[in-house]
């Protein structure tokens, strides 16, 4: 059996349930507002782009729709393979299994690289920003896209879930590291009641993912989440 790569850090949900997860990905921004603001920023159209801690491939496809090379690094070998598969008959799409901290890329030969719900911890990154300031090329940016533990329910029931989280410990990281932020007003939509009981269990404690889904009528639930970006 594969192992995973030395230096990840355990993610509980798509470590755990990427079944589960794979309903998540559908959900989240229907709206493409995440994508939207990175490309207002610097698009990659005919560029390499980056895409750190890939899970199983779900965002690979949409990258390499316009970008000339898109490479995914995931350090979990069983969503790495997946992520293979997912792709499987994309020339133009390479999947590692690496972590952020040894990215697997010669320097300076990526013009967009994106970690999406994977930093939000924000300390302990140091060694994942200095492998980005690395491959990335001049010209080329940085985007992180996560979940905003500052604001709305989400944010309360995370925080809920991870004490030890603080989102002002984390906007300090950002801005000591220099780099820029903006609020994504998010949502996820379901195609299924069940679904969305299924994601909010996997994104929160027992105790708190229950009062989550009583709290939450329908198919759709706010998603508020920050992009954070450099420019290299």
């Amino acid at each position: 059996m594969a192992r995973i790569a030395k230096g990840a850090i355990p993610s509980p949900n798509i470590w755990n349930t990427p079944e589960v997860y794979e309903l998540e990905n559908r959900a989240v921004d229907p709206d493409g507002v995440a994508d939207a603001a990175m490309r207002a920023i610097r698009p990659w159209d005919g560029g390499v782009v980056l895409d750190v801690g890939c899970g199983t491939g779900y965002h690979l496809p949409g990258y390499a729709a316009t970008a000339r090379q898109v490479v995914g690094v995931e350090p979990h070998p069983r969503l790495a393979a997946g992520a293979a598969e997912r792709c499987r008959g994309m020339p133009s799409v390479t999947v590692h299994t690496a972590t952020a901290q040894a990215l697997p890329l010669p320097d300076a030969s990526v013009d967009v690289a994106v970690a999406r719900w994977a930093y939000f911890f924000g300390p302990g990154c140091e060694p994942g920003l200095k492998e980005l300031s690395r491959v990335v090329r001049r010209g080329g940016a940085a985007f992180v896209v996560d979940l905003d533990g500052a604001r709305g329910a989400f944010g309360r029931w995370f925080t809920r879930t991870v004490p030890a989280y603080s989102p002002e410990r984390v906007e300090a990281f950002w801005t000591r590291q220099g780099w820029m932020r903006r609020d994504l007003d998010l949502r996820m939509a379901f195609a299924a009641r069940a679904d969305l009981e299924a994601v909010l269990r996997i994104e929160f404690a027992p105790d708190v993912a229950e009062e989550a889904v009583a709290a939450t009528p329908g198919l759709e639930i706010d998603y508020p989440n920050v992009l954070r970006w450099r420019l290299f």
